[in-house]
């Protein structure tokens, strides 16, 4: 583990701006599966639909990523960079209002949406829908 970087991660997670218009949020899934195709998707759908963003869209996550965190090998482990991810979508979520667009395919039960992002969406008042569906009716098929 590198724990300067691990920490200064961290604090680029829990403090650098996360805001997102209205109807913008796009999520994926990648954690733990073996492919990066939810990403891929995800990354193509907002290239298309210039109004979206992802959480490396806010300063937050540019920062992160340029750190390398979970792009490429930079001495952390998968349970470290899924923490950090976990942290900086605690808070994203949080703020995220109206629509939401998420490539989530076979998302793992470990996974940083899973156990952080679809439970605070539920809970969030101001999500209205994930993939122009009830938020709920979308929860059930990760029952």
């Amino acid at each position: 583990m590198n724990n300067r970087l691990y920490q200064e991660a961290l604090d680029v997670a829990g403090s650098y701006d996360i805001a997102t218009p209205k109807n913008s949020v796009v999520l994926y899934s990648i954690s733990y599966l073996p492919t990066t195709e939810n990403r891929d998707k995800a990354f193509a759908y907002v290239k298309s639909h210039p109004k979206s963003c992802m959480i490396e869209d806010t300063v937050c996550g540019k920062k992160l990523v340029e750190l390398g965190v979970g792009y490429h090998e930079v001495g952390l482990s998968p349970d470290e960079v899924a923490h950090i991810w976990a942290v900086a979508s605690r808070r994203f979520i949080n703020g995220v209002k109206g629509k939401v667009t998420a490539f989530v395919d076979k998302a793992d039960v470990r996974s940083v949406f899973r156990t952080v992002e679809l439970p605070m969406l539920l809970d969030n008042p101001a999500v209205t829908k994930i993939n122009n569906m009830d938020k709920y009716q979308f929860a059930e098929q990760f029952k």
